[in-house]
C-alpha cells in the first residue's frame, strides 16, 4: 500500500502555525563526516565537523504575520510536520533568516537555527 511521502506540511514556532509554502529543508545538526584520504589514495577513516540544526523555507506574508515578532524570535520550539507523519523539532531555536520579503507572491524566507534537532516518529 502506498503512503503519501511529500506534499502538505505544517510549520509551528512556539505553537503559532505559519503559512508554509513551497519546499522546506531541514537538518538535525548531527556531525558531518568527511573522508580522510592518504597519499596512498586510500581512505584512512573520517573526520567530523559540527553542523547547526535548522529548518528553512518560505511563509506567506499575510496581514496576520507579525514580521517584527518573527525575526526576533528566540528560545522557541519550532516544528516541521512532514507529509510522511514525521516531525522535525528544534528546541531553544532562534530566527536566523535575513527577514527579507518578496512582493510577487507575498512571501518571507524564514530560517530557524538551534543547537540540536530531533526527529519524532
Amino acid at each position: 500500500m502506498s503512503k503519501r511521502q511529500g506534499g502538505i506540511i505544517f510549520v509551528k514556532a512556539d505553537g503559532r502555525l505559519y503559512k508554509a509554502k513551497g519546499s522546506f529543508t531541514y537538518n538535525l545538526g548531527k556531525p558531518q563526516r568527511n573522508a580522510i584520504i592518504g597519499s596512498d589514495g586510500r581512505a584512512h577513516g573520517f573526520s567530523e565537523q559540527g553542523q547547526v540544526a535548522y529548518i528553512e523555507g518560505e511563509f506567506t506574508d499575510d496581514a496576520d504575520l507579525d514580521l517584527a515578532t518573527l525575526v526576533t524570535l528566540e528560545d522557541a520550539t519550532v516544528t516541521l510536520e512532514l507529509a510522511n507523519d514525521k516531525v522535525i523539532s528544534l528546541r531553544e531555536a532562534w530566527y536566523a533568516g535575513d527577514g527579507n520579503g518578496q512582493t510577487e507572491e507575498g512571501n518571507i524566507t524564514a530560517r530557524f537555527d538551534a543547537v540540536e534537532g530531533e526527529e519524532i516518529r
